[in-house]
């Protein structure tokens, strides 16, 4: 046994000794996970498997920078949205949002925790039972707490915990909302 760990942990040696990279590039990043309705908004219990397309732009900021390489830094963030709905009156949203993501680099550069939040619209096959959303077009807002590890210099893995809420700003009434929270996980590319 002791073997077999020291040859899986040789054979991914490579992988682990990615190139200083930076966050000076763009980025691609394919998210996907499971939410969980929170929440009083509807009756619905909501449970939502989020995927995103993601594209990060260089370096629009930098907030703080030391010696040892460390820097928080912010970019700007543009995503594609498709949520199935595995659980609740809708069966899919489709839509899109945009954030500024806030990232602090480790001094390695292989290494960073990220925040955003920010907002966006949407579709949504809305039903028309009480508990759904009422009609199809939406809004959202999310939030969402991350850590990215690079692999090699052009690409990663991310994961994290992220909530968004959908609603259609009052627009019917009763004026029902989803509110989900949960994790995602995903790859991304440099380039």
């Amino acid at each position: 046994m002791k073997t077999l760990t020291a040859c899986g942990l040789m054979a991914a040696a490579p992988l682990l000794a990615a190139e200083t990279p930076t966050p000076d590039r763009w980025e691609w990043t394919l998210e996907s996970g499971w939410l969980k309705q929170v929440g009083n908004n509807t009756d619905a219990d909501y449970e939502i498997i989020p995927t995103q397309l993601t594209l990060r732009s260089p370096v629009v900021w930098t907030w703080w920078q030391d010696e040892a390489g460390a820097q928080l830094i912010v970019r700007s963030r543009f995503s594609a949205l498709y949520e199935t709905i595995i659980k609740g009156p809708e069966d899919y949203q489709l839509g899109f949002n945009a954030a500024p993501s806030i990232e602090y680099w480790l001094p390695s550069g292989q290494t960073s925790l990220f925040f955003s939040i920010g907002g966006g619209a949407g579709w949504i096959n809305s039903s028309g039972g009480t508990d759904g959303q009422g009609q199809d077009l939406t809004f959202n807002w999310f939030s969402q707490l991350g850590l990215r590890q690079q692999l090699r210099d052009n690409v990663s893995i991310l994961g994290g915990v992220y909530f968004i809420h959908h609603s259609n700003t009052g627009m019917t009434d009763p004026n029902p909302g989803i509110d989900a929270l949960g994790f995602t996980l995903g790859v991304g590319w440099c380039f």
